[in-house]
């Protein structure tokens, strides 16, 4: 067993969700779909149709927990909000 302290960094993991969702969402756009309908679909139903295996975009998404992924969006829409408050 290992005799150290692993840190999670909620930044890393942010940046991952962000470096994911980008990567999904031109995969998408490039495929000719409408890439917002796409994801909000795959949020609502966790149905891993609504996204393309276009550049492994389906494999990337399904990397990321589904409650994760809204929180961290419902976060970062709520920080913009209020950063445009101020």
């Amino acid at each position: 067993m290992d005799d150290f302290t692993r840190q999670f960094k909620v930044i890393d993991h942010r940046r991952e969700i962000r470096e994911i969702l980008t990567s999904v969402y031109e995969s998408l756009r490039i495929k000719g779909y409408n890439p917002i309908n796409q994801i909000v679909g795959y949020i609502l139903s966790e149905d891993p149709t609504y996204i393309t295996n276009y550049n492994n975009a389906r494999t990337l998404i399904c990397r990321l927990d589904r409650d994760e992924l809204l929180q961290e969006l419902v976060v970062y829409y709520l920080e913009k909000d209020r950063q445009q408050e101020g």
